[in-house]
């Protein structure tokens, strides 16, 4: 499995562009997957450059509601007819800042009604690749819920992200998990994925969502990755970079930056 980061905050690539988003493309020998849109046409643009045919795309999963995560959604219906897309409930629901923004994505019908796939259970879309759509809240520390909201009904309430998945990739002995922001915590993904799965983490690749996690919330992440520690961890996006250098000298894992152009290897 080839995965390659087609937006992130970072680039450091010549001819490829940046912005505050995330999306990855995951390439199997059999098929496709893009996971996250970033918040514009830009994964179309990188996607180009690094010879990635976004028409072939088979499946699209869409990690959350933020538009930096899904603002690109219908640029990708408009340059692939045919992929499927997999998101929770909950993630075209209205998503809110406390500074009066709105930071989520609509519901476009005509676009979106015949190729919509709601994710409700663990499910295997295709052989050793699952999307998690429950994340169970073990440490309360570790969640990134602050400054965000979401209105259902006419009511506004603070967002605790049901609407919030993640994939893992579950190999011979170890598994691996592909996550976005986080906000939920990456130490009760990694929990809920272990608990389900009953391996160890080889490898994990996303958003921490770190960038202002206060002193505590940083050293539970920290103490929690070197207790249970994998080969490799690859931040980007929410991470934060400041919080990306102390991480590599904190945690004992190989943590690596996964920005703009970055390709990874997982060995099914």
């Amino acid at each position: 499995m080839k995965i390659t980061t087609l937006v992130e905050n970072l680039v450091y690539t010549s001819g490829l562009k940046a912005e505050h988003g995330l999306s990855m493309h995951i390439q199997t020998p059999q098929v496709s997957i893009l996971f996250d849109t970033g918040q514009s046409d830009m994964f179309l643009h990188n996607a180009q450059k690094l010879a990635i045919d976004i028409a072939s795309v088979d499946y699209l999963i869409l990690s959350h509601g933020h538009y930096d995560h899904t603002g690109g959604l219908y640029h990708f219906l408009q340059h692939n007819s045919k992929a499927l897309v997999y998101c929770k409930r909950d993630v075209f629901n209205t998503k809110l800042h406390t500074d009066g923004r709105n930071i989520g994505t609509p519901y476009i019908a005509e676009m979106l009604d015949t190729r919509i796939r709601y994710v409700d259970t663990v499910i295997e879309i295709i052989p050793h690749v699952f999307l998690c759509p429950e994340i169970i809240i073990h440490n309360t520390i570790d969640t990134h819920f602050k400054g965000l909201q979401v209105q259902i009904a006419n009511e506004v309430y603070e967002d605790s992200f049901t609407d919030e998945l993640f994939v893992v990739v579950d190999q011979a002995h170890t598994i691996s998990i592909l996550t976005a922001c986080s906000h939920r915590g990456i130490t009760n993904i990694c929990k809920t994925a272990v608990d389900k799965f009953g391996k160890s983490i080889q490898t994990i690749i996303g958003g921490f969502h770190t960038k202002d996690a206060s002193e505590l919330q940083y050293s539970f992440i920290k103490n929690y990755c070197n207790e249970y520690p994998v080969e490799k961890i690859a931040v980007c996006h929410c991470t934060g970079v400041d919080q990306f250098a102390r991480m590599a000298f904190d945690i004992d894992s190989h943590v690596v930056y996964n920005h703009t152009g970055k390709k990874f290897d997982i060995i099914i």
